[in-house]
């Protein structure tokens, strides 16, 4: 029997038993701390993703917040939240190839720091032009490249 690949929304919609708390084990806590971490479901990354209007931004480290709040937890994965993140992202553009009309708007969710998150669809040329038409400017530092003032048009998630 042939293997199917999955497409992007399939791997969005698969929770895997997700969302789970779970306590924060001895390997972790060198360099999490103590306490509980969320994994989140890959939807519900993508739901917090969908709230960010035209004109605002998120982060990763914003979305971890909003997460941990919303599961009772210290924090929220730091790994899973970025690559349910990029997954939101790859789902968004499989979408928009197929004509779907409401779509993540994955060019809103910023790396730490406000840098622009060059693994998702069209890379930091398509990210540039989509955050300068929603009116942000974007600067490059080395090899990298982030939104200014990108704190100043942080979107409330709330839980």
């Amino acid at each position: 029997m042939a293997y199917k690949k999955r497409t992007w929304a399939e791997k969005l919609a698969d929770s895997k038993d997700f969302p789970k708390v779970c306590p924060i084990d001895q390997t972790r806590s060198r360099r999490w701390g103590s306490g509980t971490f969320v994994i989140p479901a890959p939807i519900e990354v993508d739901g917090l993703m969908r709230r960010v209007p035209a004109g605002k931004l998120t982060t990763i480290d914003e979305l971890r917040k909003t997460l941990a709040r919303r599961h009772g937890a210290t924090m929220a994965c730091p790994i899973t939240t970025g690559i349910f993140a990029w997954i939101a992202a790859h789902a968004a553009a499989e979408g928009k190839a197929k004509k779907v009309k409401d779509t993540t708007p994955f060019w809103r969710t910023l790396k730490t720091g406000g840098e622009l998150n060059p693994k998702y669809p069209g890379g930091i040329a398509a990210l540039r032009q989509k955050l300068r038409a929603e009116g942000h400017k974007v600067t490059q530092k080395g090899k990298r490249f982030f939104v200014e003032a990108f704190a100043e048009n942080l979107a409330p998630l709330g839980d």
